[in-house]
């Protein structure tokens, strides 16, 4: 592969910010140098920030594309391409799909085979037409019957990066507060109020018969494949002792100032939604992740359901919480790839993949203007 140099630019590094050029050899970052260069065949970026590329570790946008009303469903390479090109565009270069995998009700779209992805992956990647660097987080729904079989496609794929242990039980966790599962259940998923109630009723003989066997299966699995492993929706200080008793990574979306602090703790990467940060709080009525920010204890953010919050939420660190601008760009770059075992990517720094963002400040808001993955604009 040619180099690539991209000459005078601010560089936001691992601890400072600094005008100069970075040479990519090889897809990987070889040299970093202070100051412009006069080397012939340099890109002048004119005084843009250049960023490492974001690392998403929980999106659940491609489900929006695969589903993008209610039970209408697009063909999973379409649903891919759209999903890659918006992520890519919103400055992500590594993407943790996250497939939802068990649904305790039995009608939802996590209830259905979504094994096609891999070979849609697989066939895409084969083309270099995918933009980023796509790996698979897998969701599983602990109180349902079906959570282990529609894991199966996704047990020893390549593509399995980590594996999340969730439990969506109205009146716990995320869903501690009854009637905002109730707005959810019947806004989102068409329920009637009826219908809620009786699930609500069925739900706790569902979770006993089937959370704990999961959890058991699950962690299991993790421990011996090497998978990183984490925790949804962290409540209480019960919750954050069971994520490190099972040697989970990270805790993903405490729900609580409590737990998240505890998790800290005890050595557990907390994760936070980007769309809270950016909307100042969370759409669950759960603790705002600026406050975790605040407290010091918020290590990564996800964009969860908007690819775009990610790179804002960064911003919106640096301004309102008193992060740097490299404090802020590690939150959603090397914070989440280091949680999740990428020791290759998230910072600037050599030998490390070029996974690079041109990003350039519009009203004070973050506008990205060319990405690239290994050293090649995609974006």
């Amino acid at each position: 592969m040619n180099d690539l140099l991209l000459n005078n630019a601010r560089l936001v590094l691992g601890t400072e910010v600094v005008r100069g050029h970075v040479v990519v050899r090889d897809g990987r970052i070889a040299e970093i140098g202070h100051g412009t260069t006069a080397a012939p065949g340099a890109i002048d970026l004119h005084g843009d920030l250049l960023l490492p590329g974001l690392v998403e570790v929980h999106t659940d946008n491609l489900e929006r594309h695969v589903m993008p009303r209610p039970r209408v469903y697009f063909p999973m390479q379409s649903a891919v391409q759209s999903h890659d090109a918006e992520v890519a565009a919103a400055g992500i270069t590594t993407v943790l799909d996250a497939i939802g995998v068990g649904d305790p009700y039995g009608d939802g779209f996590r209830s259905r085979d979504q094994s096609a992805l891999l070979e849609v992956l697989d066939r895409l990647e084969d083309a270099g037409a995918l933009r980023a660097d796509h790996l698979i987080h897998v969701r599983c729904e602990l109180p349902a019957d079906n959570t282990q079989a529609l894991f199966a496609p996704f047990a020893r794929h390549r593509r399995l990066r980590l594996i999340s242990l969730m439990d969506h039980t109205p009146g716990q966790r995320q869903w501690t507060d009854v009637e905002h599962a109730r707005i959810y259940y019947t806004g989102k998923k068409g329920w009637t109020d009826a219908r809620f109630d009786e699930e609500v009723r069925a739900a706790p003989e569902r979770q006993a018969k089937h959370a704990v066997p999961n959890r058991a299966w699950f962690t299991a699995f993790a421990r011996e494949h090497g998978v990183a492993l984490a925790t949804h929706d962290d409540t209480t200080l019960a919750h954050v002792e069971e994520a490190h008793a099972l040697g989970a990574s990270m805790s993903e979306f405490p729900t609580t100032m409590d737990a998240a602090r505890h998790a800290r703790s005890l050595g557990l990467c907390t994760v936070a939604g980007a769309p809270n940060v950016v909307r100042g709080g969370s759409h669950s009525g759960n603790v705002s992740a600026i406050d975790l920010a605040k407290a010091g204890v918020l290590d990564a953010l996800s964009s969860d359901y908007v690819p775009s919050s990610l790179l804002q939420a960064a911003w919106t660190l640096h301004r309102d919480a008193g992060f740097s601008l490299p404090e802020a760009t590690c939150v959603v770059s090397r914070a989440p790839a280091m949680a999740c075992g990428l020791h290759d990517r998230g910072e600037i720094a050599v030998g490390l993949q070029a996974h690079l963002v041109r990003v350039v400040e519009v009203a004070g808001l973050p506008s990205v203007r060319e990405v690239f993955r290994a050293g090649r604009r995609v974006a």
